[in-house]
């Protein structure tokens, strides 16, 4: 039996993917990285995709792929601040989930891995307050800076 059978299946990752879209619509921040203007793509890819890596029907692969999550998130600037919110989103979504609290914490472990993964911008000290820095952009300043 896979983890996706065990917490219930399609009807169990609906309802995480609906209460996390109802928070990320209301999110002031988040709701702009969406690049469609009715988040029901979005939610359904979500879905897609947490289906199949938690061991149930493989429609993400056949219709998408590999998930390569941070090429897919690239376009995005993912910052500190946008991640602690994706989460606080998702922490919603799974407490109104009431999964078992091994399966709850198995998830969300996995949740706080992948959104840590996806920072892509971090602040720059020396900017601006709200200005962004890339993790590539921060890169290659810091390799300009030790070649001098």
């Amino acid at each position: 039996m896979t983890f996706y059978d065990e917490v219930g299946g399609h009807t169990t990752f609906d309802t995480i993917v609906r209460v996390f879209y109802r928070e990320v619509a209301a999110d002031p921040v988040l709701k702009p990285m969406y690049p469609e203007e009715d988040l029901g793509p979005a939610a359904d890819r979500l879905s897609m995709f947490l289906e199949q890596y938690w061991g149930g029907p493989t429609t993400y692969g056949e219709q998408r792929g590999h998930p390569r999550l941070r090429m897919r998130h690239m376009p995005f600037a993912v910052d500190p601040d946008a991640r602690d919110r994706w989460l606080r989103c998702m922490r919603t979504a799974l407490d109104e989930a009431e999964l078992s609290p091994l399966h709850d914490a198995t998830l969300w472990d996995y949740l706080e891995r992948a959104a840590y993964a996806m920072v892509n911008t971090l602040p720059s000290p020396a900017a601006s307050p709200g200005a962004r820095q890339t993790l590539a952009t921060r890169s290659n300043s810091q390799d300009s800076t030790e070649n001098t």
